[in-house]
Formats: structure tokens, sequence, C-alpha cells
């Protein structure tokens, strides 16, 4: 058996048009074996054309299927991949997914970097969860950013009202452990009530809660939500990296859930920054927390009792004592408990609902409700004694009080 090599030599002085025998005489062998070659048809090598195996095949379903459901964020398809015995690293993994990525265009702008302390900046966004029925439901995120460490927290609430964006923001700052000079946020209506001159006119209740906390409000120039870029980046993360493919039973496991996400990430050095964001947050050197009992009041929330004896909260009813139906009561919802005051005395307790439309009733709450006949309230009225006990008066009694002056 001759060498590849003077096989296709001699192939390409066939192709030149040159016989067997003058080939036979340039290349130095046989006549026939030279013919023999000539006249074989070409085949591959076994080998050739041959492509090895990768680690990622036997996952590229589990991948095409998170693709389908728009998770193109290959740290996270790692994890859940890796979750299900993938050894490989990220980078052939990236390659995978490229053709498959959307494109994304965005303006460019200019990064802003404050020194340690000066700003934080909060922002809702509005995200999406499946239930165990197929139906899709939205779910507000609160999100706030240290300007300079990066340290974050995100706090998952059923409404994104007033009430809420103080509670949020008190949360916040009990988690960073201390209150930045200045908080940076959009226009949203809890916070300004419109502008005048071009400038913010504050909601007075926002305002005041601000100076209690010991922050300046700030917000950004309108339809310039690059202002705010660090928060606004942080909506995307949440969106793109902690929900997807992620389970939970309720908001309150949701948040708990979030609580770790992000001391996981403030773990590892920020890209922008090189540094770890929860040993940057020591250099931040923020203002002191206010006293506890401002902090606290600022979680409460006051609802009226309804004629039912029960009291409405985030779409769910909690049963009171019926003596408090028509009263203003105080609200909270602490370490997943729902509490109902009545100035500082707790008239109820329940754990605390997510579902809307669910009716908890509490144990005795109409006890004594039929010997009453159905009042709840006190009121002025008189009330009728026995026949044998009915006092017997001096008819000249009645004649004094009506001013009757008798002549004997």
């Amino acid at each position: 058996m001759i060498r590849s090599g003077l096989v296709n030599m001699i192939r390409e002085k066939a192709r030149e048009g040159k016989s067997a025998y003058a080939n036979s005489k340039e290349t130095g062998v046989a006549e026939n074996t030279a013919k023999r070659y000539i006249d074989r048809p070409v085949t591959q090598h076994g080998l050739k054309g041959r492509v090895k195996g990768s680690k990622l095949d036997p996952y590229k379903p589990q991948i095409d299927t998170m693709l389908q459901q728009g998770i193109f964020n290959c740290v996270v398809l790692l994890e859940r991949i890796q979750g299900a015995g993938y050894t490989g690293g990220i980078t052939i993994l990236k390659d995978y997914v490229h053709p498959h990525r959307p494109p994304k265009s965005s303006p460019a702008v200019k990064r802003y970097e404050t020194r340690p302390g000066k700003q934080a900046q909060m922002d809702w966004g509005i995200c999406h969860y499946i239930d165990e029925n197929g139906g899709i439901h939205k779910v507000p995120a609160f999100v706030m950013i240290l300007s300079n460490s990066r340290v974050k927290y995100v706090e998952f609430t059923k409404r994104c009202d007033f009430y809420s964006l103080l509670r949020c923001i008190v949360h916040a700052f009990e988690s960073f452990g201390g209150v930045p000079e200045t908080v940076l946020t959009d226009n949203m209506k809890t916070v300004i009530d419109g502008r005048e001159a071009g400038k913010p006119l504050w909601n007075r209740r926002f305002e005041d809660f601000a100076a209690e906390m010991g922050f300046v409000p700030k917000v950004c120039r309108p339809r310039r939500p690059q202002t705010k870029g660090k928060v606004e980046r942080l909506v995307d993360y949440v969106k793109d990296n902690f929900l997807p493919g992620r389970q939970f039973h309720d908001i309150d496991d949701l948040n708990r859930q979030a609580i770790n996400w992000c001391q996981h990430v403030d773990s590892k050095i920020h890209s922008t920054t090189g540094k770890i964001p929860l040993k940057a947050l020591s250099e931040e050197k923020l203002l002191s927390l206010p006293g506890l009992a401002t902090r606290e009041k600022y979680k409460w929330e006051t609802r009226k009792v309804s004629r039912e004896g029960f009291v409405s909260f985030d779409g769910a009813k909690y049963g009171v004592p019926w003596q408090y139906s028509g009263k203003e009561v105080r609200v909270r919802i602490l370490n997943g408990n729902f509490e109902v005051y009545d100035g500082e005395v707790r008239i109820a307790c329940h754990k605390a609902e997510y579902t809307s439309g669910k009716i908890t009733w509490l144990p005795g709450q109409y006890h004594g409700l039929a010997e009453r006949g159905g009042i709840a309230m006190p009121f002025p009225y008189a009330r009728q004694a026995p026949a044998n006990s009915v006092e017997v008066r001096n008819l000249s009694i009645y004649d004094q009080a009506a001013g009757v002056v008798s002549h004997g």
C-alpha cells in the first residue's frame, strides 16, 4: 500500500491528462498500481468530518426550552443545567446561546459616580409570575441601590401605593443599616404632585417622611430615566436574573428569597466598581437610622372595620371582634402575621394571607352579638323595669316639673 501523498500525486497527474504508463514512469510505481488508484473513486477517511461530542449536547433540549421562555441570561441558564448535572463551563454555553439572543441596542450615556454615603436610587418595577393554574399575574417590586457600594434591596408588594412606598423605604434603610444623604427617584405621583417652573412640587406627606427619616429627596429630569441608571439596571437585573425559573409559595416567601439573592450577588465582585458591595458598604458612612418609634409608625396603616366586623388589607379580609365594627384601627404585617390594634391594644392577629378574596374569621368574632340584638356600638337608651318594681311617685312632682302652682 502506497502513501496517501503519492496517491494524490498520481491522481493529480491523471487530471493533467497523463496516462497510467506515464504516471508510472514519473512516480516510480508499477503501471497497474498507478491505473488502480486512477480508477478508484475518492473516499473520505473514516474519521474525517466527524464532530466531537460536547458536554453541552445532553442539555440542549433543556436550554432550548428556557430560550423559548425568554431566558437568555447565561448565568441563569448555567445554574439551571448545573442543577441537572452539567459539568462544563459557561463559554461553550454562551457560544450556543449567542445566535438565539435577540438584538439589543440602547443609546450611550455618561456614567456618574457618587461619593460614599451620598446617594441611593429607588424605583418600582412591574414583574410577572405564573400561578399553579397557568394564570399570569403582575407583582410590583420595590428596588433600592446605594450608588457608591452598589448594595441592593428588593421587596415585592401587593401594591405600589404611598403606604407601601414608605414602608419599603424604611425596610431598605434598616437593611443597609443607615440612611443616605439623598434618595433619587423618578417623577412618581406618590413623591411629587407635579412641577412648577420646572421645579418639583413635593407631596407634603412624602416631604414630611423624608425629613423624619433624615434624607433629602431628589427627582430625575422628566423623560430622562438614565439619570438613575443604576436602579434602572437593577430592575432589569431582578427581572432577568432573579425571577426566571424561580418558584415561591407567596409574597412572604418570595421576599425571603429576594433577601438571600441580594446578599448572594452583593458578596461577589461588582463588574463596574471592581469591589465586593457588602465589603464596600462599610465605606458608605451612612447617616444613623432614626429611632425605632419613628421607623415603626411608617409600617402601620389605618383601616375602618366593616359592619360585618372585617378589615380589608391587600385583597384579603380579616375578622376582628364585632364590637369594633365601624371603628378605625391600625394594622400591620409583622413576621408573617397580620395584626390589628385599637390604640395600643392588639385586638386580632391572623396569619397573613396573600390570596385576593381570602376571608379569615376570628374565633369568637360574634360572641355576644345576639344578646345585643345586633347592636355593635353603645348608644343612650331607657331601660324597662319589672312591673312590680316600678316606683310610685306623688303626682305633684310632675306638676312642679311642669311649672304648675297648686293653690290649697
